[in-house]
């Protein structure tokens, strides 16, 4: 009898994969799943959506897809999850969709609201706290989980306009992505080794600025010739954006150069999403000249 099972088991060890996909998940809102771009219900077969489909029986594939797209192109091996809800941060996340972010998850990437606290604009006192309480329940269930914050960008329309709100009405437009990095280092800091890094989208958008590649402002005509990052609402982002996400999400988490993804018939995602050449390499020198200024190194990737 113990032969049987011996050889049973045996049987099953030899039929168990090589190696398991690193389970990641994503966990955010509209500036994860992809508001007011081609996006956000396409590539929807490459991902989980750990919400249910909407009333038009449609599931989300955001920048989650992009992502999941672009490690295969690299030869990696990512099961890809998101759970994402419109204008809520982790404060929600954790009180309402515990259910089924309280997994082992091998990373995570994750933000909160575009302002830190809606209720309170530039206050990072809520984003601070509540990402100390998801990053618990993320460490608890596997201590070796790798949980990234991503730091969102600038919103124009809280800079431009003359009926935008304080604090950032009038000011330079890189601020409000200064203050939003600020209060995710901080966020990062008081949670400790459980938090891995911040992932800098709104650094890179001004680096973009800075180098003249990227429309500063979406509400004159002088950047007619620039790639516009922000969608028609000068809120949420463009495909461009979205690529730009997914292309600093993909170098942070997989430690592999942006870059590489960048000769041509390498990357099929740009083409899909209208981004020509010479802005598909302007969007991924983004991602890794402002990866490589927090210090990163890149992985070689294997011959």
């Amino acid at each position: 009898m113990k032969k049987m099972i011996c050889a049973a088991a045996a049987l099953c060890l030899s039929a168990a994969p090589a190696f398991a996909a690193t389970k990641i998940l994503f966990v955010g809102n509209s500036f994860t799943f992809g508001a007011h771009s081609s996006i956000n219900h396409t590539f929807t077969d490459q991902v989980h959506d750990l919400n249910p489909p909407d009333a038009m029986g449609r599931t989300v594939g955001g920048v989650p897809a992009i992502f999941k797209e672009f490690t295969k192109e690299a030869g990696l091996d990512y099961d890809v999850s998101l759970e994402t809800v419109g204008g809520k941060g982790f404060d929600f996340h954790y009180a309402e969709k515990r259910a089924v972010l309280d997994k082992p998850w091998d990373v995570v990437v994750g933000h909160g609201y575009s302002t830190m606290d809606e209720a309170h604009p530039g206050d990072p006192a809520l984003l601070i706290s509540s990402t100390k309480q998801i990053a618990d329940m993320f460490h608890a269930k596997n201590p070796n989980v790798k949980f990234y914050l991503l730091a969102t960008w600038t919103r124009a329309d809280k800079v431009y306009p003359a009926d935008a709100p304080a604090p950032w009405k009038g000011t330079p437009v890189k601020l409000m992505a200064q203050d939003v990095q600020k209060g995710y280092e901080a966020a990062a800091k008081n949670a400790g080794s459980e938090v891995a890094g911040v992932i800098p989208m709104g650094v890179a958008w001004n680096m973009g600025i800075d180098q003249g590649s990227i429309d500063g402002n979406p509400y004159d005509d002088a950047g007619a010739s620039k790639m516009n990052l922000w969608a028609y609402d000068n809120y949420h982002a463009s495909s461009f954006g979205y690529y730009l996400e997914a292309a600093l999400d993909f170098g942070k988490v997989t430690g592999k150069d942006p870059m590489m993804l960048a000769p041509k018939g390498k990357d099929h995602m740009a083409e899909d999403l209208g981004i020509s050449p010479i802005q598909q390499q302007q969007l991924l020198k983004l991602a890794h000249d402002a990866l490589a200024a927090q210090g990163q190194t890149f992985v070689a990737m294997a011959n």
